[in-house]
């Protein structure tokens, strides 16, 4: 506690009287000074215990006093000591009254008792105070030091929470909490998750106050870079005193370790993990097995998935108005939380999408204690993920909040043509022997992302639905023009429906009677309209592919006059 005008009322060796304001005792003096001017007012800065012998004061004068009195009270000054036997041998009844009114404290200091001897009392109390509050703090950070190595984060908050007799939380890089303590502290820390998905907006180190009705909360980013990896809130009832913020500052200092890994070594670990899923692409699982060891081992103790992302020329987008027209588009990965929708954001205006990826799920997998391996592949990016686990369905939220930005935004969001998006592909569950053939999946499905505009597809995908909406390709209508032109070029002179008779034909697979029936001909004629075909087309319609070809030449250009 800093020192009070009590404790100075207390010092035995200053033998002060109080003469008014005795219920205003308690308020801290930040410091002692003398002064004789008749306005000391500009010099003051609050929290001063003013000293004075009245040798330029009118001080029987009650509205002089009154006025003087009133300046003070209203620059913040916490008292008024009055010298006694140098120009008046008592307190003036005018200035005891003005004191009295303004519930200032008014302390009458003896003769005996020089000034400089109220300053060094009050100087050394407030060097106590600081003493103590290094030493609090240096006590607290070994004990923070010593939760944080013996217990983890966990541990490091609850300590932290006790020191500010308050709470403690920590978020990752998607805003999400991790840790709260004590127990009870969890519904108070996500009601701040909001401020602090605004905080991840700005540069670390960087720090803010949020006054609630309930607490004082303070949150500061963690990290050493540009991008924090995370976030403490820390809630208390009043503002934080010196040993307290000691405490805190030895907190972030702590969580900062052990949240942001050195660049070097997070550099080896993504070299093993390029190793690793070298040897598992060459199928080569016991030696991928032998070099993951404990950092990515358990993963691959059970089926995982492969995920490839890649940010695709911005032609992908334009693709998209065409597909969702033929019902591609319309199925969205899932529902983004806000979180990740504010990654997504922060991901987009730095123009790294696959930074953006990787920090939603690599703080998925922290929070439920997944293994997951991150691999830069050339322009590619590689995940590894447990199957069914957080990090699958972190892929599924970052697409989910990509395509609800595309949708927000338009259909073409990169008109221009030189900004990407971020495509996926997601592999069917494998096991370590299976990993090239869950790649190829994940590159298959890439693939198939990136043709229809789509965030994420997952390769089980490619196997449901219809083939039909893959006919939409420029190509592939080119080739079912160029086929069947000759056709409708006889079909518009008016000399025969072949093209109808065709597409009837072929849907009763070859049946003369049922598709002369849908016609409403004659078989005869139907068998006249087909022989006209095979004579213009200068094919065989016996020949299976030929009626492959003719069948999805239809499909194709049905499919675009629809």
């Amino acid at each position: 506690m800093p020192p009070t005008l009590a404790s100075l009322v207390h010092h035995s060796a200053l033998k002060l009287t109080v003469r008014a304001g005795e219920e205003r005792l308690d308020a801290p003096v930040r410091w002692a000074h003398a002064s004789e001017l008749a306005d000391p007012v500009p010099y003051m800065e609050g929290g001063e215990l003013l000293l004075i012998t009245a040798l330029k004061l009118d001080a029987e004068d009650p509205d002089a006093m009154r006025r003087y009195v009133k300046r003070l009270a209203g620059a913040g000054v916490v008292g008024l000591g009055f010298a006694v036997g140098v120009h008046y041998p008592d307190i003036p009844r005018a200035l005891v009254d003005a004191a009295t009114d303004a519930d200032l404290p008014l302390i009458e200091v003896p003769r005996r008792t020089p000034f400089l001897a109220i300053s060094k009392a009050v100087s050394a109390a407030i060097a106590a105070e600081q003493y103590r509050a290094v030493t609090a703090g240096f006590a607290a950070q070994r004990e923070l030091t010593k939760q944080a190595l013996s217990d983890g984060p966990e541990g490091l908050l609850l300590a932290l929470a006790g020191q500010v007799d308050g709470w403690a939380a920590l978020y990752d890089a998607s805003g999400a909490v991790v840790a709260a303590a004590p127990e009870w502290a969890n519904r108070r820390a996500a009601r701040v998750t909001a401020d602090v998905e605004r905080l991840r907006e700005r540069p670390a180190p960087a720090s803010s106050v949020v006054a609630g009705a309930e607490d004082r909360v303070e949150l500061h980013s963690l990290g050493t870079g540009r991008r924090p990896r995370a976030a403490l809130a820390v809630g208390t009832a009043s503002t934080l005193g010196t040993a307290e913020r000691y405490a805190v500052h030895s907190a972030i200092a702590l969580l900062t370790l052990t949240t942001e890994r050195s660049r070097s070594l997070h550099a080896a670990e993504q070299r093993i993990g390029a190793a690793v899923l070298r040897m598992l692409l060459a199928g080569e699982p016991d030696h991928a097995r032998t070099v993951a060891g404990e950092l990515y081992g358990s993963l691959l103790d059970a089926p995982f998935r492969l995920v490839v992302a890649q940010v695709a020329s911005a032609s992908a987008a334009r693709v998209r108005a065409g597909a969702e027209e033929n019902g591609e588009g319309d199925a969205r990965p899932g529902t983004a939380s806000a979180a990740v929708l504010a990654a997504v954001a922060d991901a987009s205006g730095n123009g790294d999408p696959l930074a953006g990826l990787v920090d939603v799920v690599e703080a998925a997998a922290a929070r439920s204690g997944e293994a997951l391996l991150v691999v830069p592949y050339g322009e590619r990016l590689v995940l590894l993920v447990v199957d069914g686990g957080a990090g699958v369905r972190a892929c599924a939220e970052y697409a989910a909040a990509l395509e609800a930005g595309r949708v927000t935004a338009g259909r073409d969001t990169s008109p221009s043509g030189e900004e990407g998006e971020l495509v996926m592909g997601l592999s069917a569950p494998a096991g370590p022997i299976a990993a090239a053939t869950a790649y190829k999946q994940a590159e298959q499905a890439l693939s198939v992302a990136r043709r229809r505009g789509r965030a994420l597809v997952e390769h089980e995908e490619l196997a449901a639905g219809s083939v039909l909406p893959l006919l939409a390709d420029d190509a592939v209508r080119a080739f079912a023009d160029g086929l069947l032109r000759a056709l409708h070029e006889h079909d518009a002179t008016g000399r025969g429906d072949l093209v109808a008779s065709l597409r009837a034909w072929l849907s009763r697979h070859g049946q003369w009677d049922a598709a002369a029936a849908d016609l409403g001909v004659h078989r005869h004629t139907l068998r006249y309209r087909m022989r006209r075909v095979e004579e213009i087309l200068g094919r065989s319609l016996d020949d299976p592919d030929v009626r492959m070809e003719l069948w999805l030449s239809l499909k194709a250009t049905s499919t675009n006059s629809d």
